[in-house]
Formats: structure tokens, C-alpha cells, sequence
């Protein structure tokens, strides 16, 4: 018997004897399938189906796959890992038998496709030499025509994709998830061509080179489907975006593709709409309605408001990735094409061929996009997988990470291959290059039920009079080691996501909640930074080492001010407690005379139920001196950390800034406060320094507005821009704005961030305490990697907030229709933005509505505020607000909320 280990090549000695797979009426006896490239590359997720067995992958097609896709590329690698799946590798271009040479006159293309059929060939002789009762063959699926009349012409077994799926007659649903592969040049149908054709890549990068055309990447608007913007790559300035307004104008672009677009002469330039357009038509073909609503765009604009506009002529790259959404079920009865309507308003809907639309109504699914023809008004595309019943817990949540990119499966066998062995100790060699700290009254400081502890801390007085403090931060990179498939995972990851009632790990259980977290009364790897502080918190010497401690208690934010506030205890960790709040209270003070900012951004807790973990009460998280106690010595040792490794490493330093914002991102909070200011005399709002803004929010106060303050603050950190990782050898500005300090690093949580991880291995590399590798001295692969790190914690951030608005919608629809107390914080030409301060809630308030008479509205941008009918609102303005949930859209709920006082 030929046995390969599971999932592993299919040499010459490779193939499992019996194939058991799915029976088809094609090919009734046992086989193998053998997919060529472009098979791969489209019907992966048909492959992907646990039902397809016995896949032979040729080095031949793996290679063209991994030059042309990287995400198909990695699962197929995962396919071929899968046990369970008997997928096979085989190095056909290292064996004698069958690797080929390129014939004269034949293109790489022809000889990688005879190469295949060799392969095919000489794997059926090779069968052939197995006795059994029963022939094995081997098929092969290809959707080449010429390729497929050629392998037929040599005697061998060939299908397309589609013929062998629906021969699983056991199987039919799979026939959903084949792609709809049409070229631009066969149209599938007849139908009026409604999109102009477009421009082959070659042309386009010619037209680049010389300038006739822009590239950039397309973003799609959620407020109108008919408007785009592209922000042109490397361009200057003042033309990095332009407008792309109409269907025939988008010509079939999708967001966040690459796109080539050609600016329109300047009369024909437009203006950003300022109308919301949702495309809500079911029929798929009515043009004549598109034109109708292109129209609303076309109003008279002042002319200071035109931007540069342009059209798409081509598509330089697709990044399309699979949509979660709902189906809209087709009027037809018996009807097998049906629009899907994705989450994300930005995505248009797309066409597909399902059986199975009864079951999938009311259901979240994912749907991929194959192609989109000239005559289609929507993209084609197939069925990929159900996720579970629309308002369901489990599903949201998991359409949420899907659509916000986070990597949430499980932690593979590979990955947890590299765990430590447990029962885990601290050996010897571990204690090489380490301080024994472990006699020291360390403890640490955390939110309740925290059980990734990253930090510690600890304070007392030294012989010469000066105060010692130390910061001991968890040693994950001792565990996780550069370039194995932990670490790589780990990258790929970069940031451990936390939503309401689930936690979605960079790292995996073993690490984060235990052998890495720094729990109390057992002994853990750290790696420390101690400084000698005299009274005044001035530092006068600073250490960083490699070490082991003990922690002598875990303690809550609450249950550390309890102690400090305490007139009775004094034990050492209590008075190490209160020691490390006197000198953070004055390191904050200094920070504050720099002018760093202290913002304000209303974040909110739920309690659950513990049965059904429904959020059961809302709240607004309550901040105590402890909070700002261990967060003053988390910036010092970041701060610490980023001069120590930019000294030692100039040019490939990991480090975090934030940039300064346009004084224009000032505009809203300065017309805000002058708006106020009529009624507060001093109340002005300087915006030239960060120290200026600072000192004018502290000097903000209302008598009669105890609230103003805190508005004021929301208000400033809506200005802000992102702070971002970068590589020191990259770039120029290192300040960070909000921190008023001129280097930032983190150091301080590696078991959550991976940025942290890499600031710890050149750490150590820079105290000897770690050896080097060539990719942590690479600038250009730092930057690479800090690109990444940028983009998985903005996603990180933006689930976070989906996760938060899911849960005040579950809340809400327990607990019914209520009015609250509101403040307005934006208006807008027909709507005001509130903020609910009870439960940190943000909503609009719309004055005009489908089917009701709309108000008279005056619209001051000047002043902002709205006059509705005779009524005039200000920001800043107390207003009563009544919240709904509107669920009358499954799958965007959103709550609703209308104006009940003053009354309008």
C-alpha cells in the first residue's frame, strides 16, 4: 500500500491507495483531482468545501498561485496541512519523469500547461502498477478550453470545474459556491452595455508613466453609492483626492481598489454631495432610475466648492475580499438569481445563482465577487458560506470581526506547536542574563476580572534618601521566538481585540493568561525598568535588565486607592502604593506644563447578565486617581524605552508618533466655543500649540454648565489625527502631540500589541541580553511591518466601536422606548448629533423624514447652528431626546432618536 503521511507530497511513493470521496456520476470509481492553475485561483472556495477530498497540488501550479495571489496561496497551504482533507504537494518540476523543458516559440504559459498534463500522465501509468480490483485514476479539472481539448486529445480524463460538481449528485449546494468566471470580452447574456470598457493594464501604465492617467486607490461612499473619491499615490498635495461622481463615471470600481482614473476638463468638475443616496432599487436593469437620481447630484454649487473630478477608465489591482451581508430574495417565483446586499454600505450588491434562497432569508452569509461584466449593473458573484440567523449574538459578532478584518480562528497546530511544555519552570539557562527580583514588593494595578497582566510596579526608599521605582513589564519575547509560526501569527495578528464580552488574543491562552501574565505569589520572566527618582520625581539613573519577580498581589483600580485612602494599613505594598501616587501626581503635573493634552472621550462599561449576557445596564466608565496612577509610569518607561533604543538603533528604531493636526481640523471647536462664548464671556479656544490648547480647555469652566468641559474635550479629540507606528531610519518627526513629548515608543503590554514585542527584542539586543536577527535591522521591512501594525489597530478600534453600538442596540431593545437628557455636539444642514452622557451614546437627530411635512430649516454655518421652524439651536445646547431602536432594517439597526425638547 502507498501511504503518504496525511496532508503531506504526493511523490512517486505518495498516494493514500483508496481514495474515499464524494461519488460522482461522472467518475464512479476512485480518483484523484488534479485542479491547474486558474482553477485554483478561482474555485478555491469550492475546494475549500469539506465534501472535496484527494486533491493532487502540482509545484508547478503552486508556484503561478503563489506569484498571483498570496491569500489564495496561504489556503492552500492550509488545505494541504489538513489531515482531514488529503490534499497532496507534488514536486513535479523535481522529478525525472516529469519536469520538461520550454519548447522553442512556446510561451511559459503553454509550457506550464503541458507540463500539468505530463504530470496527469505519468500519475495514471504510475496507478496503473497498483493491484487492486478497482482502477484509480487521476482527473483533471481545468476551465481552459484549449488546455482541456488537449488533455482529452492525450487520452486523459479532463473536466471543467462545473461539469464535475454537478456530477456530486449526494451534493447539490456545492454547485452555489462555483465563481461565475466571464471575461470582459464574453458577456454573460445579451444586455445593453451600460458601463464603457475597461482600459487593458498595459495602456494604463503607460498612461500613468506619461500622466495622462492617475492611479490611486478607489473609497466608496456609505452616504451615496453614486460617489467616490480617489486619492491619488505619491501625488502632490494640494490634487490628493479625486471626485468620481455616476455610475458610468465609477465604471465598476469597488472599494479600496486600485484604480487608474483620467480628471475631466475643469468645467465639468463638481463638488462633494451633500445629498444621502442608498440603493434600494430591486430591479437590477433600471437604468432610466440611476439617471434620475445622478440628477439630484447636478445642483448649483458655489464655485470655491468644485474639486478636481475625474472617471474611472481601468482597474490597476481588485481587492476584493468575501462580503458578509443578506440575501434580498427575487420577486420570481421559482427564481434562481438574487441580489445580495452587503453590510458595508460601501460595497455595491451583487448577483448570485443560489438554490437554496428559502433557507438563506433572514440569514447573515458570505458572498464573494467573480467578475462584472459591461452589461451588468451589478458584479457576479457566488455563495460562499451561512454564518447564522441576522440579530443573533454569535453571528453579529462574527460578521463584525469578518467585515472588520480580524483574524479570529483558532490558533492553528503549527502555531501552538511553539508553546512552551507544560509543567512549565523557570530553569537556569533562563536565568542567564536576568536579575533576581523576586525579594522586591512588586504588585500590579488592573481592571476587574483582567487576566492578561502585563504590567507591574514597585517603589521604595534606598539607602542615599532618593526612591527607587521600577516597572517590570511581562517577558513574551522570551517565549515567542523571531520568525517561528507563533511569532508569525503573532505579526499577522498585531493587536489583541477586545469587545464587549469576548477577547480575540494575539497570543495564544497559555501565554496571555498565564505563563506571560504577571499574576500574583508565582515567579515570572519580566523584563524591568528601574529608575532612581529623587523626591521631586526628577530622574537621576536610569536601568533597564532582564529579570525574574514575584508579585505580592493583583490588585483593582478600586481595591488600590482603597488601600492608599486607608488610615489603618500599612504594610510595604500599601505604602509602595501610595509612594508611586505622590510622584505621579507631580510627574503629571509636569507633563501637563509641557502642554501635553488631557482628552476626554466617554467610553461605556455593560453589565451582563450572567445567564443570557445580555447587557442588562449601561454606564459610563468611572476613572480613579489609581487609573492616572499607573498610566503616568507606563508613559515614563515607553518614553524611557524609545530614547535608550533610538540611541542605540538611529536608523531602525520602532517608535510611535502622533502628528500635530491642520490648524483647519480646529475649525468645529473653535466655532463651537465662540458660539458658547456669548453666553461665557471667557471662553476662548486657542489652538496654535498643544501647551495653548491645553491651558484654554483648563481655563474652560461654566458656573451654570458644570458639563461644558467635558464637551469641550470630546469635542477636541474629534480633531486629533491617528497616532501611528513608524521606523525611526524612515522619517524625520518623532513628536507625539497629545503626550507633548518629543520620542514615544510602547513597551509596556507586549502579551497585547506586537509593536511592543519588536521594542523588546531591540531592547535587549541593546542591554546584551538578546542576540539580533537580519529582519529586526531591515528599515524597510520595519516599515513594512509598522503599515501592518497601523491598519490591524485602527480595525482593532473600529470593532471595538461596532461591538459597543451592537450591544447599546440590544439594550435598548429590552428596555423600550425612554427620553434622555442630551447635549447637541454637531449640526448639520437638516440634523443635529447629540451625545447622551447616561450611557456615552452618540446619535442624529433627522428634521426630515420620508412621509412627513419637512420644516422650515436655516442652516448657520458661521455660528453653527440650526434654526428649525422658529426654534434655534446651538452645539453645546441642552436638548431632551427620545431613542428608539429601528430595527426595520435587520441589517442595519441603528436607533432612532427624535428631538422632544425644546419642543420644534
Amino acid at each position: 500500500r502507498l501511504c503518504p503521511p496525511a496532508g503531506g507530497t504526493a511523490s512517486a511513493r505518495g498516494l493514500e491507495a483508496r481514495p474515499s470521496g464524494a461519488s460522482s456520476s461522472l467518475c464512479p470509481a476512485p480518483h484523484f483531482l488534479l485542479p491547474d492553475t486558474n482553477l485554483l485561483l478561482h474555485q478555491i472556495d469550492v475546494l475549500e468545501d469539506p465534501v472535496i477530498k484527494n486533491v493532487i497540488v502540482l509545484q508547478t501550479v503552486l508556484q503561478e498561485v503563489r506569484n498571483r495571489s498570496a491569500p489564495v496561496y496561504k489556503r492552500i497551504r492550509d488545505l494541504i496541512q489538513n489531515p482531514e482533507k488529503h490534499f497532496y504537494s507534488f514536486t513535479n518540476e523535481h522529478h525525472r519523469e516529469t519536469y520538461i523543458e520550454q519548447k522553442r516559440g512556446e510561451t511559459s504559459n503553454d509550457r506550464n500547461d503541458r507540463a500539468i498534463r505530463v504530470a496527469v500522465n505519468w500519475y495514471n501509468e504510475h496507478l496503473k502498477k497498483i493491484e487492486d480490483e478497482e482502477k484509480i485514476q487521476v482527473i483533471f479539472l481545468t476551465n481552459d478550453r484549449t488546455n482541456k481539448e488537449k488533455a482529452l486529445e492525450e487520452g486523459i480524463t479532463a473536466y471543467t470545474c462545473e461539469e464535475y460538481i454537478k456530477s456530486l449528485t449526494a451534493n447539490p449546494e456545492l454547485v452555489d459556491r462555483l465563481a461565475c468566471v466571464s471575461d470582459e470580452g464574453k458577456e454573460i447574456e445579451s444586455g445593453k452595455i451600460i458601463f464603457p470598457e475597461h482600459i487593458p493594464l498595459s495602456k494604463l501604465q503607460q498612461g500613468i508613466k506619461s500622466g495622462i492617467y492617475l492611479q490611486g486607490t478607489y473609497r466608496a461612499s456609505r452616504e451615496n453609492y453614486l460617489e467616490a473619491t480617489v486619492w491619488v499615490h505619491g501625488d502632490a498635495e494640494e490634487n490628493r483626492e479625486i471626485i468620481v461622481q455616476g455610475l458610468k463615471h465609477l465604471n465598476r470600481a469597488v472599494h479600496e481598489d486600485i484604480v487608474a482614473v483620467e480628471l475631466l476638463a475643469k468645467n465639468e468638475w463638481v463638488a462633494p454631495s451633500s445629498v444621502v443616496l442608498q440603493d434600494d432599487g430591486q430591479n437590477e436593469d433600471d437604468i432610466e432610475n440611476e439617471e434620475e437620481k445622478e440628477n439630484i447630484l447636478k445642483t448649483t454649487v458655489n464655485k470655491d466648492m468644485l474639486r478636481p473630478t475625474g472617471k474611472v477608465v481601468g482597474i490597476i489591482k481588485r481587492n476584493w475580499r468575501p462580503y458578509c451581508g443578506m440575501l434580498s430574495k427575487s420577486q420570481i417565483k421559482e427564481a434562481r438569481r438574487h441580489l445580495f446586499t452587503p453590510a458595508d454600505r460601501r460595497i455595491p450588491r451583487i448577483r448570485i445563482e443560489t438554490r437554496q434562497a428559502e433557507t438563506l432569508e433572514g440569514q447573515r452569509i458570505i458572498v464573494a465577487i467573480d467578475g462584472w461584466p459591461r452589461n451588468s449593473r451589478y458584479p457576479n458573484g457566488h455563495f460562499v458560506k451561512n454564518l447564522g440567523s441576522a440579530g443573533d449574538k454569535e453571528t453579529e459578532t462574527e460578521v463584525l470581526l469578518l467585515e472588520h478584518d480580524v483574524p479570529h480562528q483558532a490558533f492553528s497546530q503549527a502555531v501552538l506547536s511553539f508553546l512552551p511544555k507544560m509543567p512549565w519552570s523557570i530553569t537556569e539557562e533562563d536565568m542567564k542574563h536576568r536579575e533576581d527580583l523576586r525579594h522586591l514588593n512588586v504588585c500590579s494595578v488592573d481592571p476587574p476580572g483582567c487576566t492578561d497582566i502585563d504590567d507591574a510596579l514597585h517603589c521604595r526608599e534606598i539607602e542615599n534618601g532618593n526612591i527607587e521605582v521600577g516597572v517590570h513589564i511581562a517577558d513574551v519575547s522570551h517565549f515567542i521566538r523571531p520568525g517561528n509560526a507563533l511569532d508569525e501569527e503573532s505579526v499577522k495578528r498585531g493587536t489583541t481585540v477586545y469587545l464587549c464580552e469576548k477577547r480575540i488574543d494575539m497570543v495564544p491562552e497559555l501565554l496571555s493568561s498565564n505563563l506571560c501574565s504577571l499574576r500574583s505569589n508565582v515567579d515570572r520572566l519580566a523584563f524591568s525598568c528601574i529608575w532612581e527618582m529623587n523626591h521631586k520625581a526628577e530622574i537621576l539613573k536610569t536601568r533597564f535588565t532582564k529579570s525574574i519577580i514575584n508579585s505580592k498581589a493583583s490588585l483593582t483600580y478600586a481595591e488600590a486607592q482603597m488601600r492608599i485612602d486607608s488610615a489603618t494599613m500599612n504594610d510595604e505594598i500599601t505604602t509602595s502604593l501610595r509612594g508611586l501616587n505622590k510622584l505621579a501626581k507631580i510627574l503629571k503635573k509636569k507633563r501637563i506644563e509641557n502642554g501635553a493634552l488631557t482628552l476626554s472621550s466617554p467610553e461605556v462599561r455593560f453589565h451582563m447578565d450572567s445567564e443570557t449576557h445580555d447587557p442588562i445596564d449601561l454606564q459610563t466608565k468611572e476613572l480613579k486617581e489609581t487609573n492616572s496612577m499607573v498610566e503616568e509610569f507606563m508613559l515614563l518607561a515607553n518614553i524611557s524605552v524609545a530614547q535608550k533604543i533610538y540611541d542605540e538603533f538611529p536608523e531602525f528604531a520602532l517608535l510611535r508618533k502622533h502628528p500635530a493636526p491642520p490648524p483647519s481640523n480646529y475649525d468645529i471647536l473653535v466655532k463651537a466655543a465662540k458660539s458658547k462664548a456669548s453666553f461665557d464671556h471667557n471662553l476662548e479656544i486657542k489652538t496654535d500649540s498643544a501647551k495653548a490648547l491645553a491651558e484654554s480647555l483648563d481655563k474652560a469652566e461654566s458656573p451654570t454648565f458644570p458639563y461644558l468641559n467635558t464637551l469641550l474635550r470630546i469635542l477636541t479629540t474629534r480633531c486629533m489625527m491617528q497616532a501611528v507606528y513608524f521606523c525611526s531610519g524612515m522619517d524625520n518627526d518623532f513628536h507625539h502631540y497629545g503626550l507633548a513629548s518629543p520620542i514615544y515608543t510602547h513597551f509596556t503590554s507586549p502579551i497585547r500589541r506586537y509593536a511592543d514585542i519588536i521594542v523588546h527584542r531591540l531592547l535587549a539586543v541593546a542591554i546584551g541580553a538578546d542576540s539580533t536577527y537580519p529582519e529586526l535591522t531591515d528599515k524597510h521591512k520595519l516599515a513594512d511591518m509598522c503599515k501592518n501594525l497601523n491598519y490591524r489597530h485602527k480595525m482593532a478600534q473600529y470593532a471595538q466601536r461596532a461591538s459597543v453600538a451592537f450591544h447599546t442596540q440590544l439594550f435598548f431593545k429590552t428596555k423600550g422606548v425612554v427620553n434622555e437628557d442630551a447635549y447637541i455636539l454637531f449640526v448639520r444642514k437638516n440634523a443635529i448629533v447629540v451625545l447622551i452622557p447616561k450611557y456615552g451614546l452618540e446619535g442624529t437627530v433627522f428634521f426630515e423624514e420620508r412621509d412627513k411635512p419637512t420644516p422650515k430649516l436655516d442652516y448657520n454655518n458661521e455660528v453653527p447652528s440650526l434654526t428649525v421652524e422658529d426654534t434655534t439651536l446651538h452645539v453645546f445646547d441642552k436638548v431632551k431626546v427620545n431613542i428608539t431602536l429601528d430595527d426595520s432594517n435587520i441589517q442595519h439597526q441603528k436607533m432612532r432618536m427624535v428631538l422632544v425638547e425644546p419642543k420644534v
